[in-house]
Parts: C-alpha cells; sequence; structure tokens
C-alpha cells in the first residue's frame, strides 16, 4: 500500500494562522494568533508535517513571516515545508539551511523558469513545484491572473528538469470546502510520472479516501486547511483515514 502524507496547513498573515476564501486577501477568517501554537497542535495530533505558507510573502516578493517558520521547525518534531514570498537562492538556502525540510516554489515557475531549474539542479527533492490550476490553467501570482500555459505542459517541463514534488491546488475549489479536483490531481501525476500532494477543496475524510484511491500513481498526499479549522474533522481523524486499509 503506498503511502499517503496528511500535510495541516498554516496560512501566516500579520503573524496569525488565516485562511483566505480562493486565495482572496480581502476574503480572511482568522483562525488563531500563532503559528507555532497550532502546528504543535497538529503535531501533538500524529502530524509528520507541515505545510506552511506566508501570505504576505506571496504578496510582498519577499520573506514576511519566515521567523514562524523557522520556530517550528526547530522546536517541533515535524517536518516543514514553505511556501511564499521565496523568490531568490538565498530565500531557499534560508530556509533549507535553518531546519526547513523543503521549499515551495510556485508564482516563480512561470515568472522565472531559469531560476527554477537552477534550483532544482542544486537542491533536488528539497525543493517542490506549486503549481495552480484554474480551468487547466496555471495562475500566478497569488491567483491575480491565469497564464496562458497548461499546468500538465508545466508539469511535464519541470519534471524534466528534475522535480520530483508537485503541489496541485485547483483554485475554483480552494477554501470552498467543495471537493478536490481528483481527475486533475490524477492527471498531473499521471503525465508527470512524479509525486503530486493534492490541495484545495479537502472538505471530508470522504475525500481524502477518494485522494488515496491514488496513491500507487503518484498521489502521495493532501494539503488540508480549511476543513481542520472549521472542525470538519481533526488530523488524528484523517490519519487514522488513510492509515491503509
Amino acid at each position: 500500500m503506498a503511502a499517503f502524507t496528511i500535510y495541516p496547513a498554516i496560512d501566516m498573515r500579520g503573524g496569525k494562522c488565516v485562511r483566505l476564501l480562493q486565495g482572496d486577501y480581502n476574503k480572511e477568517t482568522v483562525y488563531g494568533d500563532s503559528p507555532f501554537d497550532m502546528a504543535k497542535l497538529f503535531a501533538e495530533q500524529g502530524a509528520e508535517w507541515i505545510h506552511m505558507v506566508d501570505l504576505d510573502g506571496a504578496k510582498e516578493g519577499k520573506r514576511v513571516n519566515d521567523r514562524f517558520v523557522l520556530e517550528v521547525a526547530k522546536k517541533l518534531n515535524v517536518k516543514v515545508q514553505i511556501g511564499g514570498g521565496i523568490r531568490t537562492e538565498e530565500d531557499v538556502s534560508y530556509y533549507l539551511e535553518n531546519g526547513v525540510d523543503r521549499v515551495i516554489l510556485g508564482s516563480a515557475a512561470i515568472s522565472n523558469p531559469l531560476f527554477v531549474k537552477e534550483m532544482l539542479a542544486k537542491y533536488g527533492s528539497r525543493i517542490a513545484i506549486g503549481i495552480d490550476a484554474k480551468d487547466g490553467f496555471v495562475a500566478t501570482e497569488g491567483w491575480l491572473n491565469t497564464s496562458t500555459v497548461k499546468a500538465t505542459d508545466l508539469g511535464k517541463e519541470l519534471a524534466a528538469a528534475g522535480a520530483e514534488t508537485f503541489i496541485f491546488t485547483d483554485i475554483a475549489t480552494d477554501g470552498m470546502l467543495s471537493g478536490p479536483n481528483v481527475q486533475a490531481v490524477a492527471e498531473m501525476a499521471r503525465v508527470t510520472g512524479k509525486n503530486v500532494i493534492a490541495s484545495g477543496g479537502v472538505s471530508s475524510l470522504e475525500d481524502l479516501k477518494l485522494l488515496k484511491k491514488f496513491a500507487e500513481n503518484g498521489v502521495i498526499g493532501a494539503i488540508v486547511g480549511k476543513a481542520l479549522y472549521t472542525k470538519q474533522f481533526t488530523v488524528a481523524e484523517a490519519l487514522k483515514e488513510v492509515a491503509g486499509e
């Protein structure tokens, strides 16, 4: 049975844990004052990984909430992956040298493909590629723009450049608790032949069960955010659901 990992998400804005609806900065809900406390809670429930996003960083194009990321990486017995505001090699090495396990490069894959390929060549599997898609096309810059690049084409190109892990978000479903676009996630795993983590839309244990069916095909996990904050289920329940029958 292929393993399937649950990645509880902590989105940070102004030092707090928030969720945005479909990436809209005007549609924010604050769920906690401390990213560290939230990560600790998830770790206590058994999470092996924490998925952290620096929303301020994504918007400003530089690291903003990085101190909270390092605090989690250094003080808790969990692995951390971080995305948002990572635009330079200095950003990448800063995180990787300070205890973070994986750095996610997103918008840069479109705006600066050469940089992304250099980072893949240098850091290999410690770089994850975040691909956000809307109607099959790549969306960039905090989802404000949709490009003319097909998500699967970008995936294939970066897989050829050494990407081992993709984080795939279907924007239409993100924060809507409407269920993930399972077919699109599975398709990304199929065309790239690499590992894909589903992001966006997970609203029930049933969704996780559905995604896990594709674990053998490369869908290795799911990022869960809003469903945890609105108490649809707990990290512990999610882990139990995907622990293998």
